[in-house]
């Protein structure tokens, strides 16, 4: 199976599906027509066999190779064009799905999605960022850099859920906040800043996902949650590593983009281990680009889970429970140092 988009790590698996549909040609070709005397047909058994042979291959390539990714090669996973986005786990979790538009004080942003929906049995308020797939929508919603009016948007959406005491469930999945003149002039900070107070006050249940990037404070505005998971191959950060590298080497290439981001413990099981979020949510094999229908389905699977849980708590505890959550992060124990002197020489 040839593909325009190919990840450098990934090239051992691109050659062997080539070499499956190779095969696979050859096995419909061989009951295409008879043998001739100078050109016999093709054993199909034979090319059966080699097809499984192939298969099983790709399986344990494809594990191997997406089992040892470094954390920049993460980072490529999770902008890979065709992993699927906000709009495309709507489609696949929700019914019922209303969306809503506006802030009611500038504009629309469709680099935020909000509407009602259903997931399972529950109604909930719909929050994500949204990149786009194509380059027309890519352009309208700023490859998922949300502006104010976005935002804005996502809070006022919110705080209708809590009105009608729904859960919240946000995807998350942006590069950072869009940096442009304009949003800056309709005040970005000031907006992503309100959100993160308001959304720490909020007297109903809220669940976050980062399905793809989660960078710096665009990520933050919608992510102020009771419980915080993200994808296997998603990356979660304060700046993305070309910021990062070009902050602390002055220039970001493949080398000081893979150093920064082996320092900013931006990957999936690093960000469990700091306690920044509570759970590592597995990718079918090679990433949820090649099967989005299994990742949504395990996407849905922790959300209900965890609604569940949440629904359990008196919503007016809920701001009070999060505030200590938040106020975790970045605790640690300071222990004595070698060789201080207790009072003994």
């Amino acid at each position: 199976m040839s593909s325009f988009y190919q990840l450098e790590f990934e090239k051992p698996i691109v050659e062997l599906e080539a070499r499956i549909a190779d095969a696979k040609e050859r096995l419909m070709l061989s009951g295409a027509g008879a043998p001739d005397a100078g050109n016999p047909s093709p054993n199909p058994v034979a090319i059966q066999a080699e097809i499984d042979q192939l298969q099983e291959e790709h399986r344990h390539t494809l594990a191997r190779v997406y089992r040892s990714l470094n954390p920049w090669e993460t980072v490529r996973v999770a902008r890979h064009p065709k992993r699927p986005q906000t709009r495309d786990y709507i489609a696949r979790i929700c019914k019922d799905f209303a969306e809503l538009h506006g802030d009611r004080r500038f504009g629309d942003d469709p680099a935020i999605i909000t509407g009602f929906a259903r997931i399972g049995s529950l109604k909930v308020m719909i929050v994500g960022h949204q990149k786009g797939r194509t380059t027309a929508e890519k352009i309208a919603c700023h490859f998922g850099c949300a502006h104010p009016e976005g935002y804005r948007k996502a809070l006022a959406k919110m705080q209708l859920a809590e009105k009608f005491n729904l859960p919240i469930v946000t995807f998350v999945d942006t590069p950072g906040a869009y940096p442009g003149l304009g949003a800056e002039a309709r005040g970005q900070a000031e907006a992503i800043a309100i959100n993160l107070r308001e959304m720490s006050r909020l007297k109903t249940p809220i669940v976050s996902v980062v399905i793809g990037e989660g960078g710096s404070g665009g990520a933050l505005g919608i992510a102020v949650s009771d419980r915080v998971a993200m994808l296997e191959h998603a990356w979660y950060s304060v700046i993305s590593p070309e910021g990062c590298a070009a902050i602390l080497w002055k220039q970001a290439n493949e080398q000081t983009n893979s150093a920064a981001a082996k320092a900013l413990k931006l990957t999936a099981r690093d960000n469990l281990e700091l306690g920044i979020v509570d759970a590592v949510i597995p990718e079918p094999p090679g990433g949820a680009h090649r099967d989005p229908d299994a990742a949504a389905r395990e996407i849905e699977r922790w959300i209900l889970g965890e609604l569940e849980d949440l629904r359990t708590h008196n919503p007016a505890l809920l701001p009070a429970i999060r505030y200590e959550r938040f106020r975790k992060l970045g605790d640690f124990v300071e222990s004595p140092e070698l060789g201080t002197s207790s009072g003994v020489n």
